[in-house]
């Protein structure tokens, strides 16, 4: 394990490849340079540094490692640190496997392929709380109608928490903004996000402004159906 000392963001690349995480790390300072970079090289060493390690606000995993295949060692993550947001970088670029990632609910996936501005553009997406998806990634096609349709019941999988955070990103607050407004902390703004994105099936914080922009969102006040925001500040 390394760690380059900084401040306030710090990131965990989980690849098994020195090379690669030596790359990641450039990207990652490419985009912000002061952040603090753990890096691990099994997800057995990545439970131990996030058992650890107190804050960690991204990390970057590799699929192929020592102790996982496919998807295991993603959701191995998912169950031990559920908030953690992990976005997945490979060098598989298959779209049925990114569909799945993405599916599963991963922060975004980001091909080995991608150059390293690129990589660090990503990073900073998904840092805000939009979903990174490859450039020729095509989700699966839908009409128009249907896809509004879709939406509208998607939009009531929304806790009444991530209903008001939508609400506010659909106005344009930045999460510093929609933080104070809901007394949240900002990285519990991130993670609502994500987590909306990732229900509506949107890749982005503004294809959701557009394609929420004009429906009524539900009134989280009065959901009867509605789970309640568990693990989450109030």
């Amino acid at each position: 394990m390394q760690c380059w000392e900084g401040a306030m963001t710090s990131f965990l690349i989980i690849d098994d490849h020195p090379l690669f995480r030596e790359a990641l790390g450039n990207a990652v300072r490419l985009a912000l340079p002061e952040a603090r970079i753990f890096e691990a090289m099994s997800i057995a060493d990545a439970l131990h540094i996030l058992s650890a390690e107190q804050g960690i606000d991204l990390a970057l995993l590799d699929l192929s490692l020592p102790d996982a295949t496919g998807f295991s060692g993603f959701l191995r993550l998912r169950e031990a640190f559920p908030r953690l947001p992990v976005a997945i970088v490979s060098s598989e670029e298959d779209q049925r496997v990114v569909r799945e990632a993405l599916a599963l609910g991963a922060a975004g996936y980001l091909p080995k392929s991608t150059s390293k501005r690129e990589l660090a553009q990503s990073i900073e997406g998904v840092l805000s709380g939009s979903v990174s998806v490859p450039k020729d990634f095509v989700a699966t096609p839908q009409r128009r109608a249907e896809a509004s349709k879709a939406l509208e019941v998607k939009l009531h999988e929304l806790t009444p928490q991530q209903l008001r955070v939508l609400d506010l990103l659909r106005r344009g607050y930045p999460n510093r903004q929609i933080a104070q407004e809901l007394q949240l902390a900002e990285s519990t703004v991130k993670a609502h996000i994500t987590e909306i994105l990732r229900k509506l099936g949107l890749f982005s914080r503004n294809k959701a402004i557009i394609e929420i922009g004009k429906m009524e969102l539900p009134d989280p006040r009065s959901r009867p159906y509605a789970r309640p925001d568990r693990g989450r500040s109030q």
